[in-house]
């Protein structure tokens, strides 16, 4: 083997040890198991961001039908929890809506609204506007199709007036 090659060879693994080194402060894993399953998670983050910076993004289709499964199930928290894995880098605008959608139905109420859900909501519609805002969903189940149409509600919702105070108002639909 040329001289070159070894030297080469060397200064690689030299860059590599200290990469390592450097992740394990960085990491702070606090047993064997632990810079395993952290070693995992900045793998698949890298992968994920590689991924973003090559135009090659895609969401995790198993997550999402399973978030999508408990959407439909009135499992907020779960499908919110399943949308964000499927999207971790906010890129998509299909699942980035769905989980406004679920801030809406988990703060709609029939005698009031949770504002803080609803303001969480605002904040992801107005994602979801940024990422496509010609967006419209193909979900027949879902009443609101659009951004628009969901940020009203929202904005509606977080409004206080007359009309709040409408005895009628009890027999109004969660879209």
């Amino acid at each position: 083997m040329k001289e070159k090659y070894i030297q080469i060879l060397g200064i690689a693994l030299t860059l590599f040890y200290m990469f390592f080194v450097v992740w394990l402060y960085w990491a702070e894993p606090k047993n064997f198991e632990e810079v395993t399953t952290k070693a995992k998670e900045t793998v698949e983050k890298a992968t994920t961001k590689a991924q973003v910076i090559t135009n090659t993004y895609e969401i995790d289709k198993e997550k999402f039908e399973e978030g999508l499964k408990a959407f439909r199930q009135d499992n907020f928290l779960v499908a919110r929890d399943n949308f964000e894995k499927a999207d971790p880098e906010d890129k998509d605008a299909k699942t980035q809506f769905y989980i406004a959608y679920t801030f809406y139905r988990q703060g709609w109420g029939r005698f009031s609204n949770d504002d803080e859900l609803f303001k969480k909501g605002l904040e992801q519609i107005n994602r979801v506007i940024k990422i496509d805002d010609d967006f419209k969903v193909d979900d027949a189940d879902l009443k609101l199709k659009t951004p628009v149409e969901l940020k009203n509600e929202f904005e509606e919702g977080l409004r206080v007036t007359a009309d709040d105070f409408n005895p009628l108002k009890l027999t109004r639909e969660r879209k």
